[in-house]
């Protein structure tokens, strides 16, 4: 990694991650979305997975567009 990249190249890797963090916080919405009353352990990961990536995406887009999440 000891390439050097541009402002914005590094704009464009934050957005694709930024991106791939909100369809993976999809994906895990919908998996607790789906209760499997077989498997309570199993519901409860997905649903912190899902905040996981919801957190991601808000750190992202917190430095794409400072001030985004203020009042909330």
């Amino acid at each position: 990694m000891s390439d050097v990249v541009d402002s914005d190249e590094i704009l464009r890797r934050i957005q694709r991650a930024r991106s791939w963090a909100e369809r993976e916080e999809g994906v895990w919405k919908e998996r607790t979305e789906r209760p499997d009353d077989s498997d309570p352990a199993a519901s409860r990961e997905a649903d912190m997975r899902r905040y996981a990536y919801e957190a991601v995406r808000k750190v992202l887009d917190e430095i794409v567009r400072p001030g985004a999440h203020d009042g909330g």
